[in-house]
């Protein structure tokens, strides 16, 4: 078992006996390791959460926000929960047999939700969220905080992820998982040392997904300080799945990834048109123009079912890392969306 690294100003963990999972199963002795910027308000109402994405850790969420910004920490509580299975919070690499490893419950998007309402609600006494923002993973949390909880989500922003995982999407993850477990020493999860091989090869698997054909066409990885593409596929790819990241927590959150669907929230029967349109929030759909995962068309139809929702497309060449903060053009297009949705919220 890893044990969590959690060290810093305004980390925290909040503990929980036990969680009962959308998949019938208990998450026992609980753990879920936040970061929090800011001051809360007397009246509670600048309360901000911004989830983390696939492999995602609190301080990688520190592009979206900053002094002098639309969303300060001098002006705004912030609030940055390590998603479930992300090897802070509790995951297969840090948690006690018999639940360690490939045996650690299977988790969807909404178990991440119910551990965060109780941080929000019952730990941190906030009954409102002025703004739930993420990208990726953490955009699919936020929309499922707005279908959960619509009347504690005053704003939504999703940068570069979906209500509901799409059956491409689906196949793209399904190769990256059988790249990783194709490694001899991957033992059905059981491994001894990280299987490394399988890692290596997932993140080239990811690598023609995560930035756009243009990308590679015009050698943008040249101002990132790579002096060839393999030089960026090993320093940056490889380097990315390889830094501190478990395999069967890798695993554990695409799985997540892949059953994302709001549809399928208790009440709205796997009905993602009845669960787009009980939200409340005012809300900003922000895909990038060449997002192969979240492509703006799929974007344009679940902002369609989101009453008053608007689209705005992150144009580039950067695909999905267009919602990262990888480069200063594009977080300014997603700082103008928290501008907006801050004024109105």
């Amino acid at each position: 078992m890893r044990e969590a690294a959690v060290t810093g100003p305004d980390v925290d963990v909040l503990e929980l006996p036990e969680l009962r999972l959308d998949s019938g199963a208990t998450l026992r002795d609980v753990r879920l390791v936040y970061r929090t910027h800011g001051t809360l308000d007397a009246d509670r109402s600048n309360a901000v959460l911004l989830p983390t994405a696939l492999a995602g850790r609190h301080d990688d969420n520190r592009w979206l926000f900053g002094p002098g910004r639309p969303l300060d920490p001098a002006r705004h509580f912030i609030v940055v929960p390590n998603m479930l299975g992300n090897g802070l919070s509790s995951s297969p690499s840090n948690s006690r047999p018999p639940f360690d490893g490939p045996r650690f419950p299977r988790l969807g998007v909404r178990d991440n939700v119910a551990v965060q309402h109780a941080l929000i609600v019952d730990h941190l006494g906030i009954d409102h969220l002025r703004l739930v923002a993420g990208n990726s993973m953490g955009a699919g949390q936020a929309f499922q905080w707005s279908v959960s909880h619509p009347e504690r989500v005053g704003a939504l922003l999703a940068v570069c992820g979906s209500a509901r995982t799409s059956r491409h999407n689906w196949v793209f993850l399904e190769g990256v998982k059988a790249a990783l477990q194709a490694d001899a020493a991957w033992r059905g999860g059981w491994y001894e040392r990280q299987p490394t091989a399988g890692l290596r090869a997932a993140a080239r698997v990811y690598a023609g997904w995560g930035f756009s054909q243009a990308f590679y066409r015009d050698e943008t990885w040249r101002g990132l300080g790579f002096s060839s593409l393999e030089d960026f596929l090993v320093g940056f790819w490889e380097g990315f799945f390889l830094d501190d990241h478990d395999a069967n927590d890798l695993l554990c959150m695409i799985d997540v990834w892949q059953r994302t669907d709001v549809g399928a929230t208790p009440g709205f029967d796997g009905d993602l048109v009845r669960a787009l349109g009980a939200v409340h929030a005012r809300t900003i759909v922000m895909p990038a123009e060449k997002d192969l995962y979240f492509p703006p068309e799929d974007s344009a139809h679940e902002a369609s079912l989101i009453p008053g929702a608007e689209l705005r497309v992150i144009p580039g060449v950067w695909g999905h890392f267009a919602g990262n903060g990888s480069n200063a053009t594009d977080t300014a297009v997603v700082d103008q969306a928290l501008r907006d949705l801050l004024e109105h919220s």
